[in-house]
Formats: C-alpha cells, structure tokens, sequence
C-alpha cells in the first residue's frame, strides 16, 4: 500500500512537469521537442521568456552566470563575457504575445558546422499556457550529428523549459 501511495504521489508531482524528447533523427540531424503547461497567463510566460537572465541555468552559459543573458534591440540571444560577447541565437520571428523563432548553434553546436531553428509557441489553455519548443538542428558535426548532441541538447533545452515554468510558477528557477 505505501508503494502505491508513493507512485500516486510521484505521478502528481511529475504530471505538471516539463517534457521532452527526441522526436526525429537522422544522418542530417534531429529535432528535439519540449512541452510544458505552466500555470500562468500567456503574456507573463512571454515577459518572462524574454528575460532568460532571470530563469536560465547559469550552467549552461559560458560566463556561468545567467545574469549575462539578454535579448538586445538587433535581436540577438546574446551574453556578456568579462572580455567580449557570445551570439547564441538571432530572433527571426516574434509575435510579441505567441511564438518565437531563432536561429543559431546552442553551446557546444557552436564549435560545429551545425546550427538550428528553435521555434517556441505559447498557446494560452484557461489560467495556463502550453509552451512547446521545438529544436531543428542540421549541419555537420564529426562523429555525428544525432549521435552525439541529440541526447544532451534535448536534456539541456529540457530543462530550460523546467526552469522557466518554476519561475513563473514560485518566483524562483532552482
């Protein structure tokens, strides 16, 4: 009975939670998806998603300190370094209210001929909003290009989303 109970709970506290996968793969690349319901308006979940500072992981920057994330007016996803800059990803599409598109190389993709459009859809659902964020990567990479990043991109990008819905869910990401 107590394991019962325990699954019980567990599948309660993991119901609301972020998820992701790999949903396509190929000598050319692959695809990653992550959905989320976050229980918020769709417009906070936008002011939030264009605030990465406040929600990123700092450990998935290259200063380690999430603080140096921003959007900037050319539209760049870009990060201050102590002696220069980092361009992650350019906005190519943003509705101000429901989707979001950029293109560029996530972290290690930049050490590669690989980059990729992240595409980020709010879908207002009541008192919350669905998020999906999808993650097209195509390119080369020695080794492979699924083969080596697939997995890892997709828990990064994962947990990205987890954080941003622990944000706006308590006020903190972590």
């Amino acid at each position: 009975m107590r394991r019962l109970i325990g699954a019980a709970i567990a599948c309660a506290l993991l119901g609301g939670a972020a998820r992701a996968e790999v949903t396509d793969r190929s000598a050319a690349g692959f695809e990653v998806t992550e959905k989320a319901a976050i229980a918020a308006p769709s417009g906070k979940v936008w002011d939030a998603l264009m605030r990465p500072n406040r929600w990123w992981s700092p450990d998935h920057t290259w200063s380690h300190d999430a603080k140096n994330l921003s959007f900037d007016a050319s539209g760049c996803f870009c990060e201050r370094l102590k002696d220069g800059g980092v361009r992650h990803m350019m906005i190519v599409y943003a509705d101000g209210a429901t989707q979001l598109r950029m293109f560029g190389g996530l972290g290690p993709l930049q050490f590669t001929g690989a980059s990729g459009h992240l595409d980020i859809v709010l879908k207002p659902a009541g008192a919350t909003t669905d998020v999906v964020m999808t993650y097209d990567v195509g390119g080369y990479a020695k080794g492979g290009l699924a083969e080596t990043f697939a997995a890892p991109v997709d828990r990064v990008l994962g947990e990205q989303l987890a954080r941003l819905k622990k944000y706006l869910e308590t006020g903190k990401p972590d």
